[in-house]
């Protein structure tokens, strides 16, 4: 089986340690996008991951075109031209500074790009599930369009589709975000929903706010990931994860996934954090990895979390683990033993 996904991948910058970009005069330079982390994921699992989006035809477009392939993801469908590539700044928090970024993506290649330039057809040959996130739809009204358009040729074509929620503040309001996914939703098998991915999506209420006690409002939700496939019953998986977030440092998580009415949840893991980025895409990639391999919710779940607290220890976008690291990971919380 083989996976599409579709999205955006800018330039990362960040300060080196944990300057913050006031102070910084250097960076230290990298490739990420929520779809891309997904699609090098799989790929690292060995799974068949292909990847479309708008590069600029310039030196930028082809370093993040060349990221993409170190790593064995299938790059023949994207697409190139358009005025640059955009960017982001990561500023590293710690203790009670949290991290931050600021995005410099406006007028980029695939933010400009046309609903009419993806040919959905040729496109998604080949392809047995197409994943994006709610970023995608954010970036334009254009690319909002282009989601759509895809999701109803999965629909006629027996594609599943796999989506994350994904709100990000900085690009779009709560207001426009439900407008765009409650539209989509009708057209999403399997939705992954976090914190307040629920309520500023999809206008579903699930979590408070707190993220110091996330695991405690395991009951909300599950309230919440119950009544996403009521209203959209096409949806008949729903994942999210949960997180007691001490410090920037510090934190437990654990995974639950609601399918065939039923729960089924991951162990808590506390972890010791390097990097707090892209650890829901890692998520997201190792609930893929057991839908392809047609494994049970349990180990599915479970395997998603692994992989998910895993991405917490590695820098940058991309989650550089094996499968095989994941399933370590998986038993007892894996071992701090020199690996000889």
């Amino acid at each position: 089986m083989k996976v599409l996904t579709f999205g955006e991948m800018m330039l990362r910058l960040k300060p080196p340690a944990f300057a913050r970009i006031l102070q910084a005069d250097s960076f230290e330079a990298s490739y990420g996008g929520a779809e891309a982390n997904v699609a090098v994921s799989l790929s690292i699992f060995h799974d068949e991951a292909a990847y479309v989006t708008k590069f600029p035809e310039n030196p930028l477009g082809e370093a993040a075109l060349g990221t993409l392939r170190r790593f064995g993801v299938d790059t023949s469908r994207v697409l190139r031209g358009g005025p640059r590539l955009g960017t982001y700044y990561f500023e590293k928090g710690t203790s009670i500074r949290p991290t931050s970024v600021v995005y410099d993506r406006a007028g980029s290649s695939i933010a400009t790009a046309k609903r009419s330039e993806f040919d959905w057809t040729a496109l998604l040959r080949g392809i047995d599930v197409f994943y994006f996130s709610g970023i995608t739809p954010a970036i334009s009204d254009e690319l909002a369009g282009a989601v759509k358009d895809a999701l109803a040729y999965c629909k006629g074509h027996g594609v599943t589709v796999v989506s994350d929620l994904n709100y990000r503040g900085k690009m779009w309001t709560t207001q426009k975000a439900r407008s765009v996914m409650r539209e989509l939703m009708p057209y999403i098998d399997i939705c992954i929903a976090n914190d307040e991915d629920f309520e500023a999506a999809l206008g579903i209420r699930a979590f408070d706010g707190d993220m110091s006690r996330g695991i405690e409002q395991i009951g909300s939700f599950r309230a919440g990931m119950k009544k996403i496939t009521e209203e959209f019953p096409n949806c008949k998986t729903v994942a999210s994860i949960l997180r007691n977030i001490h410090s920037v440092e510090e934190s437990d998580w654990m995974g639950i996934l609601y399918q065939n009415g039923k729960f089924y949840e991951s162990p808590v893991h506390s972890v010791h954090v390097m990097e707090g980025v892209a650890s829901g895409d890692a998520f997201g990639a190792g609930l893929i990895h057991g839908l392809l391999h047609r494994a049970d919710p349990q180990e599915t779940v479970d395997f998603a979390i692994a992989a998910s607290v895993l991405k917490l220890m590695i820098g940058g976008d991309l989650n550089l683990v094996t499968e095989e690291e994941v399933r370590a990971a998986m038993r007892k919380g894996g071992s701090a033993r020199v690996s000889r």
